[in-house]
């Protein structure tokens, strides 16, 4: 039986029309009976790049027992000219998280999926450990199993003190070998006091946006720091808002 964190990932295609943009990652969030994809802002609009889709397009598994079954489901991005996903500012500018909320009965009634939940949201002050081991689960430059559709995860560890907003923007730092794609990702860590008979044993750390680069870094003598920006999930109850 695959593990449910697998199903609560979806890889995120973006267009205008049926013009293929760029992919990215999105997960399934709920509360209060609202479905939601969280994904980054930038996958759904870059103003600095021009990057503007006026849809995405996830995949969905169909069966469980078959992970070679797999539909594509196509969500606009825009009604009546105006931007249908939720999204947040801080004391520092805009946050680099979105939510998009998925109609349930539009779904294939055969979707298999897993959602993230309030409680997989750290309380304030919970104590992650520098250096502790996480995952970021996602699809690196779009790159996945061609027949079973399953996102990779990747190692990464804690680099910033957790709990700290990173030179006070509302993320922390993850070390981590990421390629473009993987916007969007969740990343979390096990949690050792989940209940046995959970099938989501993990706490959702945040969401990774993008790798950070030092000024002054010399490209031709000194290597990428690889460094990475994660928003706090935190985030996501603003986002329900």
């Amino acid at each position: 039986m695959i593990e449910a964190l697998f199903l609560s990932i979806v890889r995120i295609s973006t267009f205008v029309g049926q013009q293929g943009l760029t992919n990215a990652t999105g997960f399934f969030f709920e509360a209060n009976g609202v479905l939601q994809i969280m994904t980054s802002r930038h996958v759904v609009l870059d103003e600095a790049s021009g990057h503007r889709p006026d849809r995405i397009e996830i995949g969905l598994h169909t069966d469980r027992n078959d992970l070679g079954q797999f539909t594509g489901f196509s969500i606009p991005l825009y009604k009546n000219g105006l931007n249908v996903w939720r999204e947040a500012l801080d004391g520092e500018g805009q946050v680099d998280v979105v939510a998009i909320d998925v109609d349930k009965v539009a779904l294939p009634r055969s979707a298999q999926i897993a959602t993230f939940k309030q409680h997989h949201i750290p309380q304030p002050g919970t104590h992650v450990e520098i250096g502790q081991n996480l995952l970021a689960i996602g699809y690196p430059l779009g790159f996945q199993d061609t027949l079973h559709h399953l996102p990779l995860a990747r190692h990464a560890s804690l680099a910033s003190p957790y709990g700290l907003r990173f030179g006070g923007k509302g993320y922390f730092l993850i070390d981590a070998r990421t390629h473009r794609g993987l916007s969007g990702a969740p990343v979390v860590m096990r949690d050792r006091n989940a209940s046995p008979d959970t099938d989501m044993p993990w706490k959702l750390l945040g969401v990774h946006s993008s790798r950070l680069e030092a000024f002054s870094r010399d490209p031709e003598h000194d290597e990428v720091l690889g460094l990475n920006a994660v928003w706090y999930s935190d985030v996501l109850h603003t986002l329900q808002a």
